[in-house]
């Protein structure tokens, strides 16, 4: 997984992408807390487990596919590369997939 901070909050979250459909998205804080589009819909009586993603979040992953930083490719090719501690990250994972 690699870093990817959103360009709208500034929170990083930790990212994967196994085709161009498929992004697997790990939070490394609690997203209500930390990024507005999920703490809006939380006030409005929504959860934050339900939410899928965000435009800004979901923005910045696609511009970190498009610069390179964000490679994508399949577990058994060893891309995205690997190297990024996981170990000791506080959040969850939520796998997404939308069409390209």
């Amino acid at each position: 997984m690699r870093p990817v901070e959103c360009a709208a909050c500034g929170n990083q979250v930790l990212c994967e992408k196994f085709s161009i459909a498929h992004t697997s998205v790990q939070w490394t804080a609690d997203a209500a807390l930390v990024c507005a589009e999920f703490r809006d819909r939380v006030a409005h009586g929504g959860t934050s487990a339900r939410i899928r993603t965000c435009r800004s979040l979901r923005s910045s992953i696609d511009r970190a596919v498009a610069d390179g930083t964000l490679t994508v490719g399949t577990p058994e090719s060893g891309t995205p590369e690997s190297g990024t501690p996981e170990s000791g990250t506080a959040g969850t994972a939520a796998t997404e997939a939308h069409d390209a």
